[in-house]
């Protein structure tokens, strides 16, 4: 969501080998117990020992379930940063609402949210971003025997258009003047489509593309013309307080970018090379 396996870890015993520190945070009303990582100074973790990921699956190839295991290019590169910080990376599957918003940040669910979270300014209003680490592009995706190429089509054609809740699809369908049928997720989405509840749905390009190339759904659907937007992901972390943590990803980043990672993880689990060798 691997090609890297975590390598060796400072582990607490009844914390005697670390030197971790206890904080008490207020969070939803309810206490939690905070840690520090315990190779990177100043970070702090919602759990101990964890680096607690929230994620919105299914969201192929960015995160996804494979043989019972989260997968993906966005839970390999969050792994990455788990073994920078020396402790184990903790999935949490939610709907995609909380991770815009920062709800799940801010009430000490997760560390970081990594869910394909494309950078958007209203968005900087509730969370933090990190540096960008992939392009943005949407695409359309409808049945192979009434295909629809562009937004345009789809409204003027009246067609019942589907779209996750709270993304840059939705927004792109809404400024074309489609009032388009929501879903928490991918799989409602595309299941509304198979199901034939909606002529058509908008979504990132690689999951469009990621979709096509299952055994179900090859021949039977087909995608429109990608919409470049222009825009880039990033992970998400509370707008305050986790300026460390941001820093560490942000190296992350840059350094899987530097000494190749970055790339193979991209072929590995989108199926080409990056067309840059980073991302602005």
């Amino acid at each position: 969501m691997r090609t890297t396996r975590h390598r060796r870890r400072c582990r607490a015993v009844g914390g005697a080998m670390v030197p971790v520190a206890l904080l008490i945070a207020s969070c939803g009303g309810q206490g939690a117990e905070k840690a520090a990582s315990p190779l990177v100074k100043n970070v702090t973790l919602v759990k101990s020992g964890k680096f607690v990921v929230c994620t919105n699956v299914p969201y192929e190839p960015f995160s996804f379930t494979r043989n019972g295991k989260v997968v993906g290019f966005d839970i390999a590169l969050m792994d990455k940063v788990s073994q920078r910080l020396g402790v184990k990376q903790e999935i949490v599957d939610i709907d995609f609402d909380p991770i815009r918003s920062g709800a799940a940040l801010n009430s000490g669910r997760c560390d970081v949210a990594a869910a394909g979270i494309t950078i958007t300014q209203e968005r900087r209003k509730n969370v933090a971003f990190s540096d960008s680490y992939f392009d943005e592009a949407l695409s359309l995706m409808s049945p192979a025997g009434k295909p629809v190429a562009t937004l345009d089509e789809a409204r003027a054609g009246k067609l019942r258009v589907g779209v996750l809740t709270g993304t840059t699809s939705m927004k792109a369908a809404v400024d074309e003047g489609i009032e388009p049928q929501e879903y928490k997720d991918s799989g409602k989405q595309l299941t509304a489509l198979r199901s034939g509840s909606v002529d058509v749905i908008v979504q990132d390009l690689p999951v469009v593309t990621s979709w096509l190339k299952k055994p179900e759904l090859a021949g039977k659907f087909t995608a429109g013309q990608p919409i470049s937007t222009g825009a880039h992901y990033g992970f998400v972390v509370k707008k305050k307080g986790s300026e460390d943590l941001l820093k560490v990803i942000n190296d992350v980043i840059a350094d899987a970018k530097q000494d190749g990672s970055y790339a193979r993880l991209h072929q590995k689990w989108l199926g080409v090379a990056p067309e840059h060798s980073t991302t602005s």
